[in-house]
């Protein structure tokens, strides 16, 4: 697992298996940041103020990964998290209550659909996965209650808000979220170096390149680009990134057969995904 930061206030923990990230965010509280005001009071409560607040989005992978999370957040001088949030119901981003089992998981309107419609979908997956690398883990997931966010909309962190963006496409649900202060977009499983545009079978062509087109309208406002999967990218490498995954996604809805993977992405996993892509047509 390695952990980059961004910004002060913005932490990118990539898992070992499958370079799915995890982004962990602080919000001030007070307007105090990190830094006490005269007469701000002392003990946990003034110690809060100092810290903010803390947010945790999708989640690494393996069971290691997850016991870290915790120490890792206090060495970096955050407070424990007071919130989970997914970009989306896939079961490799849900892995936070794992970790922090007491937490609310917050989640789009579309995603807590998606859970209501297939119950323990989710833990089925993750346990087949588990079986198949033969990864034990200490307890099985539980997602809880899960709380809807209106999306689009903006979610308060501290006293400095999360903007929340729809991102529908690669499945049935999901969003993108803005850290504004930060310059921060964390686009959930879309503009991936890595891994080509991926239907899932709840997928949806046109609201896949509906959503490629919100986010090149937020990739102006930031300056960084964290995927669901993959090296994080500047604005303008996920502005190039964006054009090559929506020539492939037309090509895939217009001339299915003729469509060549984008370039650096056609290793035999990304040919398999692409006719994986193709079966949903």
């Amino acid at each position: 697992m390695r952990a980059v930061s961004l910004h002060h206030d913005v932490l990118v923990v990539t898992s070992s298996l499958l370079q799915l990230n995890c982004v962990i965010v602080r919000g001030e509280i007070g307007g105090t940041g990190t830094t006490e005001e005269p007469g701000g009071g002392g003990g946990e409560q003034g110690a809060r103020e100092r810290l903010g607040e803390t947010f945790l989005i999708d989640s690494p992978v393996l069971p290691e990964e997850l016991d870290t999370l915790p120490a890792l957040i206090e060495q970096a001088g955050f407070p424990v998290p007071s919130g989970l949030l997914v970009t989306h119901g896939d079961w490799d981003h849900l892995l936070g209550r794992l970790a922090f089992p007491g937490v609310a998981l917050g989640a789009a309107e579309s995603t807590l659909a998606r859970l209501r419609a297939s119950p323990g979908q989710a833990q089925r997956e993750l346990r087949d996965f588990d079986e198949e690398l033969m990864i034990d883990r200490p307890h099985p997931l539980s997602l809880g209650s899960v709380q809807a966010l209106p999306v689009p909309g903006r979610c308060d962190l501290g006293d400095r808000e999360l903007h929340l963006h729809a991102a529908e496409g690669h499945t049935s649900d999901g969003m993108a979220i803005v850290i504004p202060w930060a310059r921060v977009l964390i686009a959930g499983d879309y503009l991936s170096a890595v891994e080509i545009p991926t239907l899932n079978d709840s997928g949806d062509i046109e609201s896949y390149l509906a959503t490629l087109e919100r986010l090149r309208t937020l990739i102006t406002q930031v300056e960084r680009v964290v995927p669901g999967h993959g090296p994080v990218l500047a604005a303008a490498d996920a502005t190039e990134l964006l054009d090559e995954d929506v020539s492939y996604i037309r090509s895939v809805r217009d001339r299915p057969q003729e469509t060549d993977l984008p370039s650096g992405r056609r290793s035999k996993q990304q040919r398999a995904l692409h006719a994986a892509n193709l079966a949903t047509l």
